[in-house]
């Protein structure tokens, strides 16, 4: 998401009642925040909230954490364009859950303490295998952090009527305090509360835009489809079937794929998602908590078919792609013509406060995962007294992660950002989702098979999206100049991900070192009881 992204809504915004607005939530997140800091005192709390939320809670928290701004503003747009193409983002999304709910939500839980690599080196050697699971969680985390910031700064930037790159960066930089506020004083019990409230709020708006969408066609999806295919043009009528963004060259149709595949198996190998599970206090609330969270997920995407067609349909595609920011402008659009100002103003409080909780929950994980992991496990090699001041190490950690995300972001302002969360979806799934599998499912796997997937499948990812149209060769490339695209596809899940699974397979098999068959049989029994696990509940 650019700077660009909402030009188009900005004429007939109000920014002093979009800055009245944003400052309410601010300052009502910034009080829950410092009410939750009183019990922020030990690594638990720190990094796991305690263990102390419900499924419920927590499911609303995941869902919060996962329903982002690029993909509120993206989708709905997309409808709006491309119609059926663009509603098989939402169910991507949404099957990606189940990938999430089957086989890996409980075991991971149940083996883990409050990290990825705390799984991935169970029966594995600690140091090698951890420091691996640690950069591949700081390279997904810092790729969305930037996107997030980017996409932060440009929208509040234009909605306060900021057009200077200076103001742009100011802005990017309080974005940034902001977030450092709620991790830092909060840790992840009060960053969970801001995810609780921004889904609570974000799909409060989405409800009661759709409501007002489908109001005007007396609640007739049918009149509502028709008015959207009226408005769509000559090629109206290709906004209900498949084929219209997918579907005019073998490339594109690969493409698709490619893309659909990194977003179902990435959800299940995001950092900051799987650490979400250790808040709970058992097993049963982790299964909890991703049926809430599929649950509500899957209500918001239905909501994004009514706003995206409703975009269509009283916007105009036309409208919308001649707007700087083309299809992302669709929702801010929709809003100004629903409500005018004050509906524009309250949705784009919404997208920013999703923003601002996104980038929290990225912040406390990438924090997590160097001081929990590398200062603590590997550095200190465990020692008791180093563990004593591992929050303090991940506070002063959070703090370089926020800095790097807000040079980041003003670094990257008004480029075209989108791929980084394109690549922070690959490199999860490339990366961590072979070997977090494998782990848990596979005997034989052994060390070597662990630092080949993580370290292969984050090589091959991050080698084939710089040679891929996403960097250059086109006019919506990063360096569109240059021409170094010998790799079709724009996301690479389609040869990265099975190449990741090979090449963990080949570790393993061609490696001298041997599984520890013990520690695996100890894993098993940990993963499916939750015996041994923190707070463990026996059934």
């Amino acid at each position: 998401m650019t700077n660009s992204v909402l030009a188009a809504g900005v004429e007939g915004s109000n920014p002093t009642l979009n800055i009245s607005i944003f400052a309410v939530f601010v300052v009502v997140t910034l009080v829950i925040v410092f009410r939750a800091s009183r019990s922020t005192k030990t690594t638990t709390d720190f990094y796991a909230a305690g263990r102390a939320f419900t499924g419920p809670q927590n499911g609303i928290a995941l869902s919060g954490d996962y329903l982002s701004a690029a993909s509120f503003l993206g989708i709905a747009g997309a409808i709006a364009v491309y119609g059926y193409d663009g509603f098989l983002y939402s169910i991507g999304f949404l099957v990606a859950w189940l990938v999430a709910l089957l086989l890996v939500a409980e075991l991971l839980r149940n083996t883990g303490r409050f990290t990825m690599a705390d799984v991935l080196s169970f029966r594995m050697k600690q140091g090698p295998v951890r420091t691996a699971a640690a950069i591949s969680t700081l390279a997904v985390s810092l790729f969305y952090l930037l996107a997030q910031m980017n996409g932060a700064g440009g929208l509040v930037a234009l909605l306060l009527g900021v057009t200077s790159t200076a103001g742009q960066a100011v802005v990017v930089a309080v974005v940034g305090v902001v977030m450092l506020i709620y991790v830092l004083v909060g840790g992840m019990k009060g960053t969970t509360w801001v995810q609780i409230i921004k889904a609570v709020l974000l799909i409060l708006g989405a409800f009661v835009m759709t409501v007002w969408v489908l109001g005007r066609y007396g609640f007739n999806l049918s009149a509502l489809l028709g008015d959207a295919v009226a408005h769509g043009g000559k090629t109206g009528e290709a906004l209900l079937g498949p084929g219209k963004q997918y579907g005019a060259t073998g490339t594109s149709r690969l493409d698709f794929l490619s893309l659909g595949l990194a977003l179902v198996l990435g959800t299940a190998g995001l950092p900051h998602v799987l650490m979400r599970f250790y808040t709970v206090p058992t097993a049963k609330e982790a299964r909890r908590s991703v049926v809430w969270a599929i649950v509500l997920i899957g209500i918001f995407y239905l909501f994004t078919l009514v706003l995206g067609y409703g975009a269509g349909a009283l916007v105009g595609p036309e409208t919308i792609n001649s707007a700087p920011g083309k299809v992302n402008s669709a929702a801010p659009l929709l809003a100004l013509a629903l409500g005018g100002p004050v509906l524009l103003g309250l949705i784009a409080a919404v997208a920013f406060a999703t923003i601002l909780a996104v980038v929290a929950g990225l912040t406390i994980t990438a924090s997590a995962s160097f001081a929990h992991d590398i200062y603590v496990n590997v550095i200190k090699k465990g020692d008791r007294e180093s563990a004593k001041a591992e929050v303090k190490v991940a506070r002063w950690s959070a703090v370089v992660i926020g800095l790097l995300a807000i040079v980041g972001g003003i670094a990257t302002n008004g480029q075209n950002v989108a791929f980084l969360v394109a690549l922070a979806f690959a490199i999860a799934a490339a990366a961590n989702l072979p070997t977090i599998l494998y782990s848990l499912f596979w005997k034989r796997f052994t060390t070597t098979g662990s630092l080949w997937s993580i370290y292969g499948g984050l090589a091959i990812t991050i080698g084939l999206i710089i040679f891929s149209p996403v960097v250059s060769g086109e006019k919506t490339s990063i360096f569109p100049a240059a021409h170094f695209d010998w790799f079709p596809l724009s996301n690479p899940g389609l040869v990265s991900i099975p190449l990741s699974f090979l090449l963990g397979y080949l570790g393993t098999v061609l490696g001298k070192d041997k599984a520890d068959e013990t520690k695996y049989a100890e894993m098993e029994v940990r993963s499916l009881t939750g015996a041994h696990a923190e707070k463990a509940v026996q059934h």
